[in-house]
């Protein structure tokens, strides 16, 4: 697998649900122009982590939107399967779910286990030009720290060498 950090991001045409569960649409990287993506793949629907980690990012979306970026959530299940989920257990959240059926976006981006057809936990944060700046993979059990996603985010937008534990306001290198 090649690095993407510093290249340009795979290019992606997925169909999504909103986050209210109602409807359905399309996103695309093209869509994503001018602003910072953050978008993070979870295995699968109906798991046990995967709620934990897609209302932790829902419920600080205000934050990213101050920091001009979207987030968006990818499985390989369907459209369907999402909308199912958020109008039973898991909830309304603040940004669309992607359905990668065919895989090839995990796959593109390095996180599919194509012996088990799902993603690892890849996160990917995407400038707005296209260029993939962070990415972290973890292992299917462990969840991802929004607070950390959002201090890496305001680190790579200050354009500076940014310290060990760098937070905002705090000295550049």
């Amino acid at each position: 697998m090649e690095r993407l950090v510093g290249r340009k991001a795979p290019d992606f045409r997925m169909n999504t649900c909103d986050g209210d569960g109602c409807n359905f649409g399309q996103v695309s990287l093209n869509n994503y122009k001018g602003k910072w993506l953050v978008m993070f793949f979870y295995p699968a629907d109906f798991t046990f982590v995967c709620p934990t980690e897609i209302t932790g990012y829902s419920k600080r979306i205000e934050d990213f939107k101050k920091l001009n970026a979207d987030v968006i959530s990818v499985s390989v299940d369907s459209e369907h399967s999402h909308k199912a989920w958020i109008n039973s257990s898991l909830g309304k959240v603040n940004f669309p779910m992607a359905a990668d059926m065919t895989k090839s976006v995990a796959r593109d981006y390095g996180i599919l286990i194509e012996e088990d057809g799902v993603a690892l936990r890849g996160l990917f944060i995407i400038d707005p030009e296209g260029i993939v700046r962070y990415s972290v993979v973890h292992d299917l059990n462990v969840g991802r720290s929004v607070d950390e996603t959002l201090r890496v985010l305001k680190a790579l937008q200050t354009g500076g060498l940014c310290p060990v534990d760098w937070e905002e306001g705090e000295n550049l290198l």
